[in-house]
């Protein structure tokens, strides 16, 4: 089936997704920016799953995180302009393409946005510890990026499996 080729404008929730996300992700970056002089030569490079540093390296280490982060949010924002390349179900049709293609986009639109999120996070809790404002990225933050991964996943998936 040739799948049809849909101009679905972005919902309010999806707005507000990259504007948050958008707006975190850059005030991480400037984050790093204002504390780039103060920040010492050896920063935390990898963290164990207990949230603990159990790796150091260079002070440079720190722009592989909002490179990263770049680098998602393109190859993100490129497949949500796409969404008839997206995976889908044997199920998807002409009447309810519109629906499988905004379920899919809003999908990919929350990861963004929570990958932008996470590495802020990242990036500002390691300078942070770096400058010994803190030891750890917290016990909790496996949990949370394990939930921010898979809630939204799950929630897709299910409203998947609602369409007809």
């Amino acid at each position: 089936m040739n799948r049809p080729v849909l101009k679905i404008p972005k919902t309010k929730t999806e707005l507000v997704w990259d504007i948050l996300g958008g707006t975190i992700f850059l005030g991480a970056i400037i984050f790093l920016i204002f504390y780039w002089g103060q920040i010492p030569d050896q920063v935390p490079g990898h963290y164990n799953a207990a949230g603990e540093v159990d790796r150091w390296g260079s002070k440079f280490e720190l722009f592989i995180l909002p490179i990263i982060g770049l680098f998602l949010w393109f190859t993100l924002v490129i497949l949500e302009r796409f969404p008839h390349v997206h995976n889908y179900p044997e199920r998807l049709n002409e009447s309810n393409a519109e629906a499988f293609y905004l379920n899919s986009r809003k999908l990919l639109n929350s990861i963004k946005n929570l990958c932008l999120i996470m590495f802020a996070y990242l990036l500002v809790q390691s300078i942070r510890v770096a400058l010994g404002w803190t030891d750890s990225l917290g016990m909790w933050f496996l949990p949370v990026l394990l939930a921010a991964t898979f809630i939204p996943i799950i929630i897709g998936m299910v409203r998947s499996s609602k369409i007809k």
